[in-house]
């Protein structure tokens, strides 16, 4: 798969369209769409599906180094704004502030990121790690051979690895022939 065949791909979900369309006016630094309603919506396209089906959120990324509560909420607020009449979930975090909630949150610890891409790089599953950004340039950093092979494979670069199994059991319910690395 190329980065243009990915595009192509991940705007057949109207949602994902819009927020692609809409994103650089959320005027948020290293803003990004990222993770679940991209590699989603390849996975349904593959399976016949229709493109949105099942995508319990779409997941915006940004880096600001001011890692206050206040100034992140005036960028969540502006994404309500934006993106209100898509009537969908959208989660939008400052990928500086993770290291500030994440434990509290779920009891892990996680080291502070420096750009919206090293938060990219960090998710649990190697064929998630995409983000498309306002700009609409492609960042893959594994590329897309485990995406397009319908693998699911720990990302050695992931802070909560202890997670894995119970991620890859819940894509491989919603759809069953993808396959785990430690399966072949």
């Amino acid at each position: 798969m190329t980065d243009a065949e990915f595009v192509e791909i991940i705007n057949r979900n109207p949602v994902n369209a819009a927020i692609l369309s809409r994103l650089a006016e959320l005027d948020a630094p290293q803003a990004y769409l990222v993770a679940g309603c991209l590699f989603q919506t390849v996975w349904n396209v593959k399976s016949g599906r229709p493109p949105a089906e099942g995508i319990r959120d779409y997941d915006l990324f940004y880096w600001d180094a001011d890692t206050s509560y206040e100034a992140e909420d005036l960028v969540i607020r502006r994404a309500d704004a934006l993106f209100a009449d898509l009537n969908v979930r959208i989660e939008v975090r400052n990928q500086a502030r993770v290291h500030l909630w994440f434990g509290n949150k779920h009891g892990l610890h996680r080291p502070a990121i420096g750009s919206s891409k090293e938060g990219i790089e960090q998710f649990l599953v190697l064929c998630t790690c995409l983000g498309i950004s306002a700009s609409g340039e492609v960042y893959a950093p594994y590329g897309f051979d485990d995406l397009t092979a319908s693998l699911l494979r720990l990302n050695p670069h992931s802070q909560t690895p202890q997670l894995f199994d119970a991620k890859a059991a819940d894509y491989q319910e919603r759809w069953p022939w993808l396959r785990r690395a430690s399966d072949e």
